[in-house]
């Protein structure tokens, strides 16, 4: 069997935020795209960082605290990425074999890896992309 690369499995150009993006914007960005993360770049392409949907949760005032809701609207718009994203991810080069890009991730317990070339973010591979990978590669099912 051939080589499976990252590039050849990856999404590329994904879409990203910037640190000073807020997290409403995010969130919106996530929702509006079906997705659950987001790498997080500079004004260069180069990855900084990566938020998730659980990050953004994370990020939400507890139930049990005293703030009405117009409060509590305030706060969280003013919130932005950089505060909330895990900095300097993990990540592969588009070169890197599938088996490794999946290794990494299990070995680190993500559903997502950054792909950069350079520095510059290139693409994303995740858990969607290796079953994606998994669906189109194995033999048909006999009928």
């Amino acid at each position: 069997m051939e080589q499976l690369m990252a590039r050849d499995w990856m999404t590329p150009d994904p879409i990203t935020v910037e640190p000073r993006t807020t997290l409403p914007a995010a969130y919106y960005l996530m929702k509006l795209n079906h997705i659950r993360r987001l790498p997080v770049v500079d004004h260069e392409s180069r990855l900084v960082g990566i938020v998730t949907l659980g990050d953004i949760r994370e990020a939400r005032p507890k139930e049990s605290t005293r703030l009405n809701l117009w409060e509590h609207h305030f706060l969280t718009a003013s919130l932005e990425v950089q505060d909330f994203m895990s900095p300097n991810p993990v990540a592969v080069a588009p070169d890197t074999s599938i088996r490794h890009a999946a290794q990494v991730m299990l070995q680190h317990k993500i559903g997502g890896l950054p792909v950069v070339d350079g520095g510059r973010l290139v693409g994303i591979l995740t858990e969607s992309d290796l079953l994606r990978l998994l669906v189109e590669q194995l033999l048909p099912e006999p009928e």
